[in-house]
This record gives structure tokens, C-alpha cells and sequence, in this order.
């Protein structure tokens, strides 16, 4: 299986063979633009030559032929294109983009009822609101969709997009198949063109692009596809991906929670027509804090954290909004706060206190999941590059106050999305048969007292308030 990981900031592709083994890798930066006015843009071009040179260099170095192709995707990153041509009107406006805040303004009386209806949260992270914008402010021409839908038209000639995907639009009624008419008419995209809407387990069509003809299916949005690798199969169990930013999902089987706590409802995925949902919530910087600590010079680069940050920040507290806060609080103008320097702080505390930040948001999401599904997490399943931060992962489990699991694999999404490719050429196959057995490369337990955790949490949420009063 060739499964193909197009994130915010490079592509991953590996080939995993019978076994679940990974036999071809292959990895190619991409590079978003981050602008003055929010905007947060990347080259369609640069993002297509990126799946397809990783696609090839992981199919050459496994030096096999490949059955079947998968696509884990953003999310929420939408471009406008010429479904004749394939050529790219726009650029791809990426899920970080807070330029649509001013088409979730005008229909804010509609809050409560998209929360409802869509289990979303009325804000711009999500693909509805950047589509409607990009009709108004950058073009009319040709549709506007997801970026997978373009980039599996690429490959396949399709049109077509995913349950997972399409439950990240406010574009869809939880648990219902279709598009919905009258919440197109809310965002005045009624006349727009939309692709089909496939299942998680689907053959959508074939491609040569990588060698022989292959059918492509299994497609899916890059966090479930990594909750699927970290075997959430059970309601109450839960991932966290830390990336670009940080993203927490929670399984809660066949139920679509309407959430209270300020968080999301969204597809798992879907099989044999049948819905799998989850619970999320969102941090917007994690990885990019840290780049934004190196593009300062306090690091030279991620690699040196742990050996630069302190054993305790002393008084020094960090709220990392560098884009905003997400989930619970959903403040898109809040702006990153460093609280209790002195002549004395060094940069080993702000780089402590960076990590506690991150940690603590982290913290917040498990708090308010644990209020929506009534059963709290006992443990917490960790992926992504940061998991390479032992100080990170230790105040995760400090604030948290459950272990935490660190998925032994760097290629958590890749995986998911072959275990869906396996699935959609063998559809008879159980869910859990076409993910590989893991054990945890590290667990860590929490080294706070609950007490110390409790009172840390409550000074660094005051603080988290003050970034958007």
C-alpha cells in the first residue's frame, strides 16, 4: 500500500507491505506563507509536486508493485480550480487562514444552530467559511473545494471528497450523508459545484501516477487517519497528534456529541456506510511555536530544546497564541502572552515555559472532552515530531495527570491511511485487522502532585483569559 501524508508543512509517503511494515519513505517540505492580515496560503503547485515526488521516490525505494493508493489530507484547506483544466485559480488557503472571520460575523446569529446541526463550531478554521471568502475576495472562476478533492482529481480524474473531510465543512448534518442545501444558502455558496461524498473504504477510481495502474481508495482527513493507527477503536479512547499545531480526538463510537465544553463533533470515518464519530479539539501552534522560539534564536533548532530548557521555569508562564486560541475558547484575535520574566529569566525558562503552554492547552482539551463524554480519559495516545520532547511529554502527563503513550512510529497518519487502502480492496476485513499491533516506544507517568497540576492550571488559565480581554 502506498499512503500518502499531505500535511501543512512537507508530504510524507510510505509503502507498507503485508506485514504492516514500512518499506519505502519518502518526504518533501512544503512551505505556507504565513501573512500580516492572517492569511496563511501554499502554491497548489508546490503541494501537488510534493505528493506526487514522495508518491515516486516511496515506490521506488520499495521497489515493489503497489496495489493500492490512499490520501490523508488537511482537513480544511480549500483552493478554487478549473475542473476542465485541473490548473489551480487560487492559492490553497490553508486551515490556519483567519481572513473568512468576517463571513463567520455575519452569520454569528446562526451559531447555535450550526453547532447543532453540524457538531462544528462557527469559526474560520473550518472549510465553509475560507470557501466563501475566497468567492468574494479572490475569484469566481471554475469550483472551490478541499485540497484533496483537487489533488485526487489530479490523480484520478474524480471529483470526489470523503465523509471525514466533508464533516469538517459546517457544510454537512452530522451523521447525514449528503450535502445540506440550506446551509450552502447560509454561506451563499448555493450555486457552487460540490464533489460526491465517499466513504472512508472506497475504491474512488485508479492512477498511474506512481508506476502500474493502481485504484486509489481508503481516502480520509489526516487526523483520523492517525486516531484510526493509534487503535481508537473504542468510545472514550483518544489520540494526540502534535504537529504543526496540536490536535486531540476522542472515539465516541456511534454517537455524534453536540458538545458544551466548546469543542467539536466530526466523522472518524466511514465504513460500510456506516459513521464512527469523534470528539476534538484544536491547538494552532505546537511545532510552530517551536519555530517561532528557533526563528528568534533562543534555539537553533527543535533538536535542542530539552537540552536548553530548564528544569523548572521558575515564575516565567507562556500562553503560545501565536495564531490565535482554538478549542474550548475559540478566540481568533487572542495573541500569545510571556508572563514573570526578571533580569534573571534565561532563555531555558522560556523555552520551559513555551512547552508547559503548549502542554496546558493540551490539558484544557482533555478537560473539557472528559465533560462532554461523562467517562475521563485514562491515558492519552501521543504522535507527531514533538513527541520527540521528553520535557514536553512529561509536562503533558504533569498537567493532564493521565500516562501518556508515545506511539512508537513517526508515520501514525500514513499508517491509518494504508490500513483504509487495505480496507477498500478488502472490505470484509474487520477495522482493526488492517491497522498493525503496537506497543508504546515511552510512556510517562504524571511526576506532579495533583495538587501542584491544579494550581498551575488555574494561574495559566487566568493567564490564557487575559490574551483576549
Amino acid at each position: 500500500m502506498l499512503a500518502i501524508d499531505q500535511g501543512t508543512s512537507g508530504t510524507k509517503a510510505i509503502v507498507v507491505d503485508d506485514s504492516g511494515a514500512v518499506v519505502g519513505l519518502a518526504e518533501i517540505p512544503v512551505h505556507p506563507v504565513y501573512l500580516a492580515d492572517g492569511g496563511v496560503e501554499q502554491d497548489p503547485g508546490e503541494l501537488l509536486e510534493s505528493v506526487l515526488g514522495a508518491g515516486r521516490a516511496a515506490v521506488a525505494q520499495a521497489g515493489r508493485r503497489i496495489d493500492a493508493v490512499s490520501l490523508a489530507n488537511q482537513g480544511e484547506t480549500v483552493l478554487a480550480w478549473d475542473p476542465d483544466t485541473g490548473s489551480p485559480l487560487s492559492p490553497a488557503i490553508v486551515w490556519q487562514d483567519r481572513r473568512a472571520e468576517t463571513v463567520c460575523a455575519a452569520v454569528q446569529d446562526h451559531g447555535d444552530e450550526l453547532a447543532a446541526r453540524t457538531g462544528l463550531v462557527l469559526d474560520p478554521y473550518f472549510s465553509a467559511p475560507k470557501m466563501a471568502w475566497l468567492r468574494r475576495a479572490v475569484t469566481t472562476e471554475g469550483v472551490v473545494t478541499t485540497s484533496d478533492t483537487w489533488l485526487l482529481h489530479q490523480l484520478t480524474g474524480a471529483f470526489v471528497t470523503d465523509a471525514t473531510t466533508a464533516s469538517r465543512s459546517l457544510l454537512t448534518d452530522l451523521g447525514v450523508p449528503g450535502w445540506s442545501h440550506d446551509l450552502l444558502a447560509l454561506f451563499g455558496l448555493t450555486d457552487e459545484r460540490l464533489p460526491a461524498i465517499v466513504g472512508n473504504d472506497e475504491i474512488i477510481g485508479t492512477t498511474a501516477a506512481f508506476g502500474d495502474e493502481a485504484p486509489v481508495g481508503g481516502v480520509v482527513v489526516d487526523q483520523q487517519a492517525a486516531l484510526l493507527a493509534e487503535s481508537c477503536l473504542d468510545p472514550g479512547t483518544a489520540k494526540c497528534t502534535l504537529g504543526t499545531g496540536a490536535f486531540l480526538l476522542a472515539n465516541t463510537g456511534g454517537t455524534g456529541v453536540r458538545s458544551s465544553a466548546g469543542l467539536t463533533t466530526s466523522v472518524a470515518w466511514r465504513i460500510a456506510g456506516r459513521d464512527t464519530f469523534c470528539v476534538d479539539g484544536q491547538v494552532y501552534t505546537a511545532a510552530s511555536a517551536v519555530k517561532w522560539l528557533t526563528a528568534l534564536g533562543v534555539i537553533a533548532d527543535a533538536g535542542e530544546m530539552d537540552r536548553v530548557a530548564a528544569a523548572d521555569a521558575g515564575s516565567v508562564m507562556c500562553v503560545p497564541a501565536l495564531a490565535g486560541l482554538a478549542a474550548p475558547w475559540w478566540k481568533p484575535h487572542a495573541t500569545a502572552t510571556l508572563a514573570g520574566m526578571t533580569l534573571s529569566t534565561e532563555r531555558g525558562h522560556l523555552v520551559l515555559a513555551v512547552l508547559q503552554g503548549i502542554a496546558a492547552q493540551i490539558a484544557e482539551l482533555v478537560t473539557a472532552i472528559n465533560a462532554d463524554t461523562g467517562a475521563p480519559l485514562t491515558r492519552l495516545r501521543v504522535d507527531g515530531g514533538l513527541t520527540r520532547s521528553s520535557v514536553l511529554m512529561q509536562a503533558c502527563a504533569d498537567l493532564i495527570q493521565v500516562p501518556v503513550d508515545v506511539y512508537p512510529s513517526p508515520h501514525a497518519t500514513a499508517l491509518g491511511a494504508a490500513g483504509l487502502a487495505t480496507l477498500s480492496l478488502h472490505p470484509d476485513r474487520p477495522l482493526g485487522s488492517v491497522i498493525p499491533d503496537w506497543s508504546p516506544a515511552a510512556t510517562f507517568d504524571p511526576a506532579w502532585s495533583g495538587d501542584r497540576a491544579t494550581e498551575f492550571r488555574s494561574q495559566w488559565r487566568f493567564l490564557a483569559d487575559r490574551t483576549f480581554q
